[in-house]
C-alpha cells in the first residue's frame, strides 16, 4: 500500500512539473478542461462516453507498462485501472451540466477492461496524403509525421462547432498545432525552387483556401447549430485567419537556411494571439511581414 501511495505522489508531482515547465502542453489542457465544464450536451449519456473516450486514448498512449509490471508485479493492473478511473471521475465530476446516473456509473466496468488491453508497441501506420498538392508541402509534411493526432484534432474541431464556448476555446486550443505546420524551414535549393514557380502571394492565396476548406466543415456545422449566433462565427473566421497569416508570413520574414526553424515560442504566441483578437492589429502586422517575406525571399530567389 506504501509503494501505491509513493507511486501517486510521484504522479501529482509529475502532472505540476509537466504544467510548469511545458506551457504548449497546459494551456490547451486548461482550455479543454475549461470547455468541457461549460458545454452543456442534449443529452446526458454524450458525457461518460467523451470522457471515456478520453481515458481511452490515455490507455492507448501510455508506455510505461513494462515499468509498471516491473514495480507492482501482481498489483499492476490495479495502477492501471486506479490511474484510469481517476482520470475519468475527474472530468465527470468537475462538469457542472452532469448529474450522476448509471450510464456514468457502468463506464468503470469498461475502464475496468483496460487493464487486459495491452497499447499497440508498433506505431499506428502513417497516411502519405498523397492528394493534398506538393505547393502545401508544410501541411502534408505536418500531417504525414502526426498523421493521427492530426485526425483526432480534426475531429474535435468539428465537434465545437455545436457550441459558441466550444468553438471559441477549441480554436484557442488549435492555434498551438497549427503554429507548428509553418515552424520548421526548409533548404534554400527547395526554397529557391519553390518561389520560382509561384510567387508569395500566390502561396498566401493557396494556403488561406487550403486552411479554411478544412474548417468549412466547422463553419457549416456552427450555422446548423447556431444560425442565430452566427456573429460569432464570423469573430471565429477573422480570428483564426488572421492567427493563420501571422504564422505564415513570420516563417518567411525569418527565413535563414542555416537555421531549422524560425523558433516559435510562447511568447511569439501569446503576442499573435493579442493581436489577433484584436484584429486590426493582426492586419498590420500581417503587411508588413508579407513586404518584409518577399523582400527576404528575393535574396535567395533573385527577383
Amino acid at each position: 500500500m506504501h509503494k501505491i501511495y509513493q507511486h501517486f505522489q510521484f504522479r501529482f508531482n509529475q502532472s505540476f512539473r509537466i504544467f510548469n515547465f511545458n506551457p504548449k502542453v497546459s494551456l490547451p489542457v486548461i482550455l479543454v478542461f475549461g470547455a468541457l465544464m461549460i458545454v452543456k450536451f442534449p443529452q446526458t449519456v454524450f458525457y461518460p462516453l467523451l470522457y471515456f473516450s478520453m481515458v481511452l486514448v490515455f490507455h492507448i498512449n501510455r508506455k510505461d507498462i513494462p515499468f509498471l509490471k516491473k514495480t507492482f508485479i501482481s498489483n499492476w493492473r490495479l495502477i492501471i485501472f486506479l490511474e484510469s478511473a481517476f482520470i475519468y471521475m475527474l472530468f465527470l465530476m468537475a462538469n457542472i451540466n452532469y448529474k450522476i446516473e448509471k450510464f456514468g456509473l457502468l463506464a468503470f466496468v469498461a475502464i475496468f477492461s483496460l487493464c487486459f488491453l495491452q497499447p499497440q508497441s508498433k506505431p499506428f501506420p502513417i497516411l502519405q496524403w498523397t492528394f493534398i498538392s506538393n505547393d502545401l508541402f508544410e501541411w502534408k509534411s505536418y500531417m504525414r509525421k502526426n498523421t493521427w493526432m492530426f485526425i483526432i484534432t480534426y475531429i474535435i474541431v468539428i465537434a465545437s462547432a455545436y457550441h459558441q464556448a466550444s468553438l471559441i476555446l477549441c480554436g484557442i486550443f488549435l492555434l498551438d498545432y497549427l503554429s507548428h505546420v509553418y515552424e520548421n524551414n526548409e533548404n534554400k535549393e527547395m526554397l529557391e525552387v519553390y518561389f520560382k514557380k509561384i510567387n508569395f502571394k500566390d502561396k498566401i492565396y493557396k494556403n488561406v483556401v487550403f486552411f479554411n476548406a478544412l474548417l468549412s466543415p466547422t463553419y457549416i456545422g456552427f450555422l446548423i447549430f447556431n444560425f442565430n449566433e452566427s456573429l460569432y462565427l464570423l469573430y471565429y473566421i477573422f480570428f483564426m485567419n488572421c492567427y493563420f497569416l501571422l504564422i505564415l508570413t513570420r516563417k518567411y520574414k525569418l527565413y535563414h537556411h542555416h537555421e531549422k526553424t524560425n523558433y516559435f515560442s510562447i511568447a511569439v504566441f501569446i503576442e499573435y494571439f493579442a493581436y489577433s483578437i484584436t484584429i486590426i492589429p493582426a492586419l498590420i502586422m500581417i503587411r508588413l511581414n508579407t513586404k518584409e517575406a518577399q523582400q527576404n525571399i528575393s535574396k535567395y530567389v533573385g527577383n
